[in-house]
């Protein structure tokens, strides 16, 4: 079997680094782009996000990912802000974004001893059966930062709760998406990343 051909989508978010030194310690050596025909010659897309969905939605927009992304065939993952911006849209500037799964991310209500954004380890509650969150134990914890959230929907196959729970593993065929962010979350971010490099390209 011949090893993934994995790119990031280059939309400038500053996680880039942290999450190639994650795939290389799989082995695996992944390429950063913007350009649509590297991205859809991929076997596996990444979509990473740091930052202001309306900033990161006028970066792909620029570039024409836009169009692109929604139309994608295999396997694509989309990591914190990433998974935001395959939604309809966010609160968060009154961003549209990709629609590819419905939804519209909002800021994560704030109270006493809850400050935001949500940052540090919490448990993921798997909800339904996934591929990304295969050989995932039911005390797994993974590392979040983000102010903004999706609320629990059809497409959700694993929560976090902060308050409100919250969508923190999505899948809608071969779109995926994880609220925390695999290459900080330890063994657990591990086994995500193997996952979705496990996913079966269209």
């Amino acid at each position: 079997m011949s090893a993934p051909d994995v790119v990031i989508i280059a939309s400038g978010g500053a996680n880039i680094a942290s999450l190639k030194f994650a795939l290389a310690r799989l082995n695996v050596s992944a390429a950063v782009s913007a350009d649509a025909a590297r991205i859809r010659a991929a076997s596996h897309v990444i979509l990473p996000g740091v930052g202001a969905a309306a900033d990161a939605m006028t970066r792909l927009r620029r570039a024409g990912l836009d169009a692109l992304i929604p139309t994608l065939r295999q396997p694509v993952l989309g990591i914190c802000l990433g998974m935001q911006l395959l939604f309809d849209a966010s609160a968060e500037g009154g961003a549209v974004c990709l629609g590819i799964i419905p939804g519209r991310a909002e800021r994560i209500a704030e109270a006493p001893g809850r400050p935001v954004p949500h940052t540090g380890w919490n448990t993921l509650e798997i909800t339904r059966p996934a591929p990304l969150l295969a050989g995932l134990t039911p005390d797994a914890y993974a590392y979040f930062v983000h102010s903004y959230a999706l609320p629990v929907g059809p497409a959700t196959t694993a929560t976090t709760r902060y308050g409100e729970p919250f969508s923190a593993c999505v899948q809608q065929r071969n779109f995926f998406g994880a609220q925390f962010h695999p290459a900080r979350s330890a063994a657990v971010g591990a086994q995500v990343l193997r996952n979705f490099l496990g996913a079966p390209c269209d």
